[in-house]
């Protein structure tokens, strides 16, 4: 069987490329003429673990392919996934469905034999039939059943694990109200049935609205045990005690309920607000996520705060933070990813530059991305140069290089030995012992002990 992936940004190239792996034929195609000679020559726009090897062996195996001529990629094609982008809309709120709805129109002029258009982007309830009505628009000669379908497939893709996600899933969705393009699909997710995957079948709207209902669920349990973690800072409790013993409970489960410094990335932030916006439009607002989205943005000005608190100053003092130097690292919205969209770094770093404070900054992969949104920032090519001569060091993306720092070499070149751990990842005792301070997310201070270099010693 042959597919057709129109888009090649994060979603498009990692089912195109896990689509091939199954052993289809592949074809992914975008507009963008650089994009798609360097994915020629292996040359991935992206960071994802594991897809550089995936599409260099589907695209020697001549299961993958490349083109910017979007008759040829649909030539023959049983299905063609619609997998742009869906940015928000000036205002944060609705999503913008322009690149989705000009590819209904493309695909529908070249439209030959019985092809299944499949939404994989991430869209508002309703945007199938939209895409219908376009493609119906455009081609007045096609008819719904006989030359085409359209079946909504969100994707449960998370940044850093996508291959796993795609060839492991937690359960496929197919929305389509024809049982002949359910058919098409099921073909397709055929060799998930090996490994039992759950294929859920439902209509269109259930499906566009599953992917939604889910993210906006898992950001109700960041935001909520964020809040929770607020309350253990005043009480002297420790929220990673209180998570891991909530999360045992089999009705919750352990899963997003770790505290840190609020969601970001690609789709909670986006997805959240465009639910909201939906359920506004319809006359049931969602008063619950519309906290969470309240609760995410006071989050990171929370943070902020913390850090300039930390340091014995106040955000809402002019130059609160002037000749205060500060490390930072980690810089995306999460591990093995450089994706920096709604990373809660875009919130505080600015805030602590406008109070005065001078930032080293240091990401693994995410700098060169970091710089399409700072200018101003000091740029270090490991953790060492990041952190000298500062006065507090600030974890904020819980990368494995920042898991086993050496804060016995680090304690020797810093200013002052203060740790803020965003993310929770060290425990006191060890800290202390290193001769640092350490405030962290939800748990009590830890004050360094003294002498801890003759007790290493």
């Amino acid at each position: 069987m042959k597919i057709a992936m129109v888009g090649t940004g994060y979603v498009g190239l990692v089912t195109g490329a896990c689509f091939a792996e199954f052993g289809f034929t592949v074809t992914c195609i975008d507009k963008d003429i650089q994009k798609i000679e360097n994915l020629k020559k292996n040359i991935i726009p992206i960071y994802e673990p594991g897809l550089e090897s995936l599409v260099s062996q589907t695209a020697r195996l001549s299961h993958l392919s490349f083109t910017t001529d979007l008759e040829e990629g649909m030539k023959d094609a049983a299905a063609v996934f619609i997998a742009v982008g869906t940015p928000t809309l000036p205002g944060g709120e609705r999503a913008d469905l322009t690149y989705v709805l000009q590819a209904a129109r493309e695909t529908a002029e070249q439209i030959r034999n019985y092809t299944v258009i499949v939404t994989k982007s991430t869209v508002p309830v309703g945007t199938s039939k939209k895409v219908t009505e376009e493609i119906l628009k455009t081609r007045p000669d096609l008819t719904l059943g006989v030359d085409f379908d359209v079946a909504s497939n969100p994707e449960f893709l998370r940044e850093g694990s996508a291959i796993n996600d795609f060839m492991r899933p937690d359960r496929v969705v197919i929305g389509t109200n024809s049982k002949k393009a359910e058919m098409v699909l099921k073909k397709l997710y055929r060799p998930l049935y090996l490994i039992e995957t759950p294929i859920v079948s439902t209509s269109i709207e259930t499906a566009e609205l599953i992917k939604y209902a889910a993210n906006a669920f898992l950001a109700t349990k960041i935001a909520f045990i964020n809040e929770i973690a607020n309350i253990c800072e005043q009480v002297n409790a420790d929220v990673q005690e209180v998570s891991k013993a909530v999360g045992l409970d089999g009705r919750i489960g352990k899963k997003f309920l770790h505290a840190g410094p609020g969601y970001g990335g690609s789709c909670f932030p986006k997805d959240t607000l465009a639910l909201i916006q939906t359920a506004q439009d319809l006359g049931t607002p969602t008063t619950i996520v519309e906290a969470v989205a309240k609760s995410n943005k006071e989050r990171k000005i929370r943070m902020a705060e913390k850090v300039a608190k930390a340091l014995g100053a106040s955000l809402n003092e002019p130059n609160a933070l002037k000749d205060k130097k500060i490390a930072i690292l980690g810089l995306t919205f999460k591990p093995n990813t450089d994706d920096m969209r709604d990373a809660p770094s875009l919130d505080i770093l600015p805030l602590l530059q406008n109070a005065g404070a001078t930032l080293q900054v240091y990401d693994p992969v995410g700098m060169e991305e970091s710089r399409k949104f700072f200018n101003n920032l000091t740029y270090c090519k490991n953790t060492q140069e990041a952190c000298q001569d500062v006065e507090a060091i600030v974890i904020l993306t819980e990368w494995n290089e920042f898991r086993g720092l050496d804060f016995y070499g680090l304690k020797k070149i810093v200013k002052t030995p203060l740790l803020i751990d965003f993310r929770n990842i060290y425990k006191a005792p060890e800290i202390a012992a290193s001769g640092f301070d350490m405030i962290s997310i939800g748990r009590p201070f830890a004050k360094a002990l003294e002498g801890a270099e003759e007790l290493v010693a």
